[in-house]
């Protein structure tokens, strides 16, 4: 994804809940540039419980991304509804945080610039908003580096800035689009594991989007599949690990978790391989 929209952070800090998330019949419909009808959801049902941490995997194309959208208020259904905290998504929807893909940061901003755009957006004091904001680079590890620019980081550092930024208005709901699918095996394991421990600390909930199977099991309390396109809730498993989880390298080896890896991947290979019949034949 080359999605270079800033991480999207909405509501007052250190304030608000955990909200759950209620999809029901969520339908989302497109035109494509030959002006045909494209649907990239159909009738999704799912629900995510105040503070749950909830995975989405799926092959490519199967909407996972169109869901998000819709939990945002960036985009609206056509067909069925969300809600947050038992009120209806008809807008941006408040205290929640997004983080892409994509760094998504200012390149002209500093790192302490990036990470104090959510308090500052919210109406708080310009030097009480820098104080919070050294105060999380501390927490992800970067104090020291507050006035760098991101092009001068590595890709796990902008990571940690983004996690700053999306996290520092302490938000109800994180949405999280494969936020570590461009980063090498080593980094990645090292920022799920720092997420974890802070989403420990705040408890928002949580959709997070991912293509990698034992990220959504080793970070999840709840993992969701969805068919290949149009997508739709095929089947929904509940993750027993116990919490506190700690490292995830440590988590992929248990008993347990294999066990658990096994039985979604039985679920998910038929969508994967009937995704890549389709994409095949298309190309034919």
């Amino acid at each position: 994804m080359g999605d270079k929209r800033p991480t999207t952070t909405t509501g007052s800090p250190g304030a608000a809940q955990p909200a759950g998330i209620e999809i029901v019949g969520l339908t989302k419909r497109f035109l494509t540039p030959k002006g045909e009808t494209f649907t990239a959801i159909h009738d999704v049902t799912l629900t995510v419980e105040p503070g749950q941490f909830c995975a989405i995997v799926g092959p490519t194309g199967c909407g996972k991304s169109t869901t998000l959208a819709q939990v945002s208020g960036l985009e609206r259904p056509s067909a069925g509804s969300v809600s947050v905290g038992g009120r209806i998504v008809e807008g941006i929807t408040s205290g929640v945080s997004y983080m892409f893909q994509a760094d998504s940061l200012f390149p002209w901003k500093t790192v302490l610039g990036n990470v104090m755009i959510g308090p500052v957006l919210v109406g708080t004091p310009k030097k009480q908003a820098e104080a919070l904001a050294m105060d999380w680079l501390r927490r992800v590890g970067l104090a020291g580096f507050e006035d760098r620019y991101p092009h001068q980081l590595s890709g796990g550092m902008r990571k940690r800035v983004a996690m700053a930024a999306a996290l520092i208005n302490n938000p109800r709901i994180l949405l999280m689009d494969e936020p570590f699918g461009a980063l090498d095996v080593q980094t990645k394991a090292i920022m799920q594991t720092e997420l974890l421990g802070l989403w420990e600390e705040l408890r928002p909930s949580v959709l997070f989007i991912t293509h990698d199977l034992d990220e959504a099991v080793a970070l999840s309390d709840r993992v969701v599949i969805m068919t290949s396109s149009p997508g739709t809730v095929k089947d929904v498993f509940d993750v027993d690990l116990p919490r506190p989880r700690g490292d995830v390298q440590e988590i992929r080896h248990e008993e347990r978790f294999l066990e658990i890896q096994g039985r979604i991947w039985e679920s998910l290979r038929d969508e994967v391989t009937r995704a890549y019949q389709q994409t095949a034949g298309a190309a034919a």
